[in-house]
């Protein structure tokens, strides 16, 4: 632990790590099979797209799930969530009953910045994966 990071929050299910992990099991599932469903959305609307011959200007709107299934994936291996990030909870609990409130102004700006990386890094997989679809010859 560094003087920059905020030091962990016991939770009774888990530790909160600020900026690092704020989820449990049960919410990385949850964020694990968003994930799978939004790639699964953009591969299908891919193959629509590439066999119906659409233009290759309209295939840029596989931007949109690709990022957020991409987005859901890293939140489930980064066992971080943005949206609690935001809202400053965390949950380690097997339900939703589990949420904590975490109200730490050092936490939330260490979260904050997880958020920003972690839409970063999952708008960069999604655009190369879009620019591949939108340049392919088909």
């Amino acid at each position: 632990m560094t003087a920059l990071s905020p030091a962990p929050i016991s939770f009774p299910e888990g530790s909160y790590v600020p900026g690092a992990c704020n989820i449990g099991a049960f919410e990385i599932r949850r964020r694990r099979a968003f994930g799978i469903v939004g790639v699964v959305i953009g591969v299908l609307l891919a193959l629509v797209m590439l066999v119906t011959g659409a233009p290759h200007l309209l295939r840029l709107l596989l931007l949109f799930p690709f990022w957020g299934g991409v987005f859901s994936l890293l939140q489930a291996q980064r066992r971080f969530c943005a949206g609690f990030a935001m809202a400053g909870v965390a949950n380690f609990a097997d339900s939703d009953e589990g949420r904590r409130s975490v109200a730490d102004e050092a936490a939330h700006k260490a979260d904050m910045m997880a958020v920003l990386r972690m839409t970063r890094d999952s708008f960069i997989v999604a655009a190369v994966i879009t620019a591949v679809l939108v340049i392919l010859p088909l």
